[in-house]
């Protein structure tokens, strides 16, 4: 099965990187880090006569290809005001653009996809991240993705995260289902 991580943390070798990189450990997949890549946010003009307005000069629609050739896709994010982050929320955001462009079959793509959420906070992770799991699976469900599960982890300064064994024993056993 071919796995791709997206990435939507900015901090290098963050807390949601070192549990999600747990939860691959040994096995063949693709990352792709949201920071290093240049996506501007949607101009939102579906109601207008133009429709969406491509555009060219970000790096959203490769990203798009390389998730169209992967079985699995992880979203890995820093949970932020109770969310994903900007990045990933950006980024996702564009995918209104995407399904409208007959180039991509978005919808009709995403509909063999199994989905992960990691998601790392500080601040109650297992209540507070709740929300954000919840946005994923509406986002799945209205892509059609299915959603095969998440992991939760506690940590906020770098490195915190390795005293959350919970999430690594989720990481290990989610491991072991890829």
């Amino acid at each position: 099965m071919s796995i791709m991580i997206i990435y939507g943390g900015t901090r290098e070798n963050g807390n949601t990187e070192i549990l999600a990189e747990r939860a691959v450990e040994g096995l063949d997949v693709e990352r792709i880090y949201l920071k290093d890549y240049k996506i501007l946010p949607i101009e939102d003009l579906r109601h207008s006569e133009e429709g969406f307005l491509e555009k060219n000069d970000d790096d959203h629609n490769s990203i798009v290809k390389r998730i169209q050739a992967h079985e699995m896709i992880i979203f890995a994010t820093p949970i932020y005001w109770y969310s994903m982050s900007g990045i990933m929320k950006n980024f996702i955001d564009r995918w209104s653009q995407t399904i409208k462009d007959p180039r991509y079959e978005f919808k009709h793509s995403m509909s063999s996809k199994k989905t992960f959420v990691i998601g790392v906070g500080g601040d109650e992770p297992f209540v507070k991240g709740l929300p954000m799991i919840q946005q994923f699976k509406y986002i799945f469900d209205f892509i059609g993705a299915s959603f095969e599960g998440y992991i939760l982890g506690k940590g906020n300064k770098p490195g915190e995260i390795y005293h959350d064994e919970a999430a690594f024993e989720l990481a290990s056993l989610m491991q072991k289902r890829l």
